[in-house]
């Protein structure tokens, strides 16, 4: 597939993660200066972005942010999530040809694009990722719909993260559903067999163009979307 990178890149053992904690968003503690500033740009100032900035966006700043998320939680540690980072002008028109016409423009323009998919064949790589689950791989085989729907859901999982960890290292969002998921399924994942699930464009920032960010749509409280029990 030129001008696609296709990833789940790997990582070599041992190596060092950083976790943040964020026990001091305990009701009873002060909320710290540091954490104050993660929350911000995590989700306070946080805004889907529509045109970007004209600096670009290397696939390697991509795959810093995936060999962080990836150790966030998945059920049975199964990580569907895959990537196909849309790198050259020919893949990006092939995408655009999929796009609803609102999305084609700004998609063009962004500096990378990457759709996500979820892997429906992930059981294959369980023997490596739940060593201890000793015939797992064999289990789930025979059982298509079980696979899909677990990795849908684990992979639409691991899309909140991969946006958490691109606000994380600095980088803006326009994520989209507005597309023809099985044309663009067509269009590149025939041999992996993988389902798109959202496109992303990313960024250093918004741009100056109007309409770049919009305003800050109204949130649910705790008290419309919580019960407690």
């Amino acid at each position: 597939m030129a001008g696609i990178l296709t990833a789940a890149w790997g990582m070599p053992e041992g190596s060092p993660v950083v976790i943040a904690s964020m026990s001091s968003l305990s009701t009873s503690t002060p909320v710290s200066d540091l954490t104050e500033a993660m929350l911000d740009t995590l989700f306070h100032s946080a805004h889907t972005v529509h045109s970007f900035s004209d600096e670009p966006v290397s696939v390697a700043a991509v795959r810093e942010v995936y060999e962080a998320m990836r150790f966030a939680p998945t059920a049975m540690n199964s990580q569907p999530l895959r990537l196909a980072v849309v790198s050259s002008a020919a893949a990006r028109e092939r995408l655009v040809a999929h796009l609803r016409p609102g999305n084609q423009a700004k998609t063009l323009a962004a500096p990378l694009t990457v759709v996500t998919a979820y892997d429906p064949a992930f059981h294959n790589h369980m023997p490596r990722l739940a060593p201890e689950r000793e015939g797992l791989r064999e289990k789930l085989a025979p059982d298509a719909d079980f696979r899909e729907s677990k990795a849908r859901f684990n992979g639409l999982l691991q899309v909140g993260y991969f946006i958490l960890g691109l606000r994380a290292t600095g980088l803006h969002v326009g994520p989209m559903t507005g597309f023809d998921a099985a044309g663009v399924d067509g269009e590149f994942f025939v041999e992996s067999g993988w389902r798109s699930l959202v496109v992303m464009n990313i960024g250093h920032g918004p741009s100056r163009e109007d309409g770049a960010t919009r305003p800050r749509a109204p949130r649910l409280d705790f008290a419309d979307a919580a019960t407690v029990l």
